[in-house]
């Protein structure tokens, strides 16, 4: 398998990942923005890079993707989202890699890793909203985290939840991605 999976694979499936994390928000919006806040799609393909890939592609995949999509389609606006999406986002991909080469490849380690990758992506989404609001000279209340982080994310958290460790387990049964 190690054959297979090489330098030039992963970098195929980061390429594919950010191009998902650019679509995929049309995907989920229809004609209501809302939702893809809620959902956040963007964040699924992210995480998936880091899985399939390894730390490195999904932080280089999570910090770039708001960027990217901000130039090519203006959304997410990119002060103060997206910028501190970016954070968020190169988190998510650089703890899913790294926490799923260092757990054991069995299914409830692939849930682990995910939960854990989501409370430190949002904490440092928390973080940089808070820098940003300070360098921009307004305010980013303790309130403010806990809507953005838990209470509007909460069908993205629940998505999320759902629907990676099943595509994950898909990936691995296909055998595209290695059992290190």
């Amino acid at each position: 398998m190690k054959n297979k999976y090489t330098g030039v694979m992963k970098l195929s499936y980061s390429a594919l990942c950010l191009a998902l994390a650019l679509v995929l928000p049309f995907l989920f919006t229809g004609n209501v923005p809302e939702i893809a806040k809620q959902l956040s799609p963007m964040h699924i393909p992210v995480m998936l890079c880091g899985f399939l890939c390894g730390w490195p592609y999904g932080l280089v995949v999570g910090a770039v993707a708001p960027l990217l999509r901000f130039a090519i389609f203006g959304m997410p606006v990119i002060l103060p989202g997206g910028v501190a999406m970016a954070f968020e986002l190169a988190v998510y991909g650089f703890i899913c890699g790294l926490l799923y080469r260092v757990f054991p490849k069995k299914i409830p380690y692939i849930y682990v890793t995910l939960i854990i990758s989501m409370i430190c992506g949002r904490i440092v989404w928390g973080i940089a909203r808070f820098a940003l609001a300070g360098l921009m000279n307004s305010d980013f209340p303790m309130s403010a985290f806990i809507a953005g982080a838990v209470t509007k994310a909460s069908p993205g958290i629940i998505l999320h939840i759902i629907l990676i460790p099943l595509i994950v387990i898909a990936l691995k049964k296909a055998k595209l991605i290695p059992d290190e």
